[in-house]
C-alpha cells in the first residue's frame, strides 16, 4: 500500500532492482540507488494481480488500460494533503450533547425533590 498515491492502480517493476513498487517514491525511500530509467516498463495490475509490459517510447491512448481486465491504471493521482482540523463530529451539524453554560439551571427541578409519597402503591 502507498503512502504517496492513496490511489495507484499499478505496480511497477524497478528495472534497477527486479522489486516491485506502487510509485518511484516508494522506492527511493526503501532502496539505497537511484531508480534506472528504461523505454519498457513492467507493471502489476491492482485489479487482476496480472503482470504486462508497456513500450513507453510509443505509449499511446489505448496503453492507458490494463490488456487483461481493462482497468484503466492512467488517472490523476490522489496525495495525501496536510490538514488542520479538529477530530470528531461537527457540532454545528449534531449539537445534542453539548450543555449551554450560559442557561442557568433551576435547582429545584429535579426528579429527586419531588414528593411521590402518594403516588407509591
Amino acid at each position: 500500500m502507498c503512502k504517496h498515491i492513496f490511489n495507484a492502480q499499478v505496480s511497477i517493476r524497478a528495472p534497477c532492482c527486479k522489486q516491485w513498487f506502487d510509485c518511484a517514491e516508494c522506492h527511493a525511500e526503501t532502496q539505497d540507488h537511484m531508480l534506472k530509467k528504461t523505454t519498457e516498463m513492467a507493471f502489476m495490475c491492482k485489479k487482476c494481480k496480472k503482470a504486462f509490459r508497456k513500450d513507453m517510447s510509443n505509449y499511446e491512448e489505448s496503453d492507458e488500460f490494463c490488456p487483461h481486465c481493462d482497468n484503466h491504471y492512467v488517472i490523476d493521482a490522489k496525495t495525501p494533503q496536510a490538514v488542520i482540523g479538529v477530530e470528531g463530529e461537527d457540532a454545528r451539524v449534531d449539537a445534542r450533547m453539548l450543555k449551554d453554560d450560559r442557561v442557568q439551571q433551576d435547582p429545584t427541578r429535579s426528579i429527586f425533590s419531588r414528593d411521590f409519597s402518594d403516588r407509591v402503591g
